[in-house]
């Protein structure tokens, strides 16, 4: 029997982080042992209710844990035009799982069930890097017992936030910039390759047949300003479980990485020495390539799978 590799999976949802938390929920190959929520779509109450509304709709019995409600620095500016106010319009989901959210906050949470486990843990976040950053200097003792950092984030090349700033770095990049000075393995699906990560019109006339998930996910993409219903929508998120499930689909390189903090143009920038000019370690594997083709057919079979 396939044994199934433990993974936290810190998130904002958020459309394309539903489907995401559906696809590593569902897979056989995943153990999906905590959802922790983080301020960034929108608001930490209204993502929080998103992931237990998810829970309830895929019948899952995850414990959530409500994380930061803002950036270590600076204000919360959301992505509530990209995805709704709520976060997750367009779909009428049950009513939230109330029971699953935790009395504990994020960090502690994670905390806890990192040592807990047998096994080293891998940490997916899918947002901003607060909760993430948090742990790591509240509780550097559990570095040691984490497998590796999946995380959709930053960009090779230009921004979707600021010119060159990808959304949930350039949300709190203070943050971004613990992880990646964290010394524990990184793994970077960029925006890059979430703009080749596309759920073309023709894919999205067959989610319908593909079972419930495949109907929510159909009604969400009607509401979702992430690309174009007629053109593709962007699987920013499912990047990161692709990597984790799939990872053939990615070309990668493994470079140094470090975030623009002091920038007045360019705060929250990756910059991802891909030449060497800084003369500094690898400190991170990063996605700059996938093959779009492929992902399609990825993504269409493992959302026929949540079932």
């Amino acid at each position: 029997m396939l044994k199934k590799r433990p993974i936290i999976i810190d998130t904002d949802p958020g459309i394309d982080d539903a489907l995401a938390i559906a696809i590593a929920l569902f897979s056989g190959e995943l153990d999906v042992r905590l959802i922790t929520t983080v301020a960034g779509n929108v608001s930490i109450e209204k993502v929080t209710r998103n992931a237990l509304r998810l829970l309830s709709f895929f019948g899952k019995e995850v414990p959530v844990a409500m994380g930061a409600r803002k950036p270590l620095i600076g204000p919360l500016v959301d992505a509530s035009d990209i995805h709704g106010a709520s976060g997750m319009e367009g779909f009428d989901f049950p009513e939230p799982r109330e029971d699953l959210l935790l009395q504990e906050n994020a960090v502690n949470a994670m905390r806890r069930v990192i040592m807990a486990s047998e096994e080293p843990i891998t940490l997916v976040p899918i947002g901003p890097l607060t909760n993430i950053a948090l742990l790591l200097s509240m509780y550097p003792e559990v570095s040691e017992h984490i497998r590796e950092i999946v995380m959709m984030g930053g960009s090779v090349t230009r921004g979707n936030k600021g010119v060159m700033s990808e959304f949930n770095i350039a949300t709190d990049p203070e943050a971004a910039k613990i992880v990646f000075d964290s010394g524990i393995p990184i793994v970077v699906a960029t925006l890059d390759v979430g703009l080749k990560a596309l759920v073309m019109p023709e894919d999205t006339q067959k989610l319908p047949d593909l079972g419930q998930v495949g109907q929510m996910a159909h009604c969400l993409f009607r509401k979702y300003r992430g690309g174009s219903f007629n053109t593709g929508l962007k699987m920013y998120d499912s990047c990161a479980i692709a990597y984790l499930l799939a990872p053939t689909l990615f070309e990668t390189v493994d470079t140094f990485v470090d975030v623009e903090l002091a920038g007045s143009l360019t705060k929250g920038c990756t910059v991802v020495d891909l030449k060497n000019y800084m003369k500094q370690p690898a400190n991170a594997k990063v996605c700059v390539d996938i093959d779009g083709e492929a992902f399609r057919r990825w993504f269409l079979e493992s959302v026929g799978k949540c079932i």
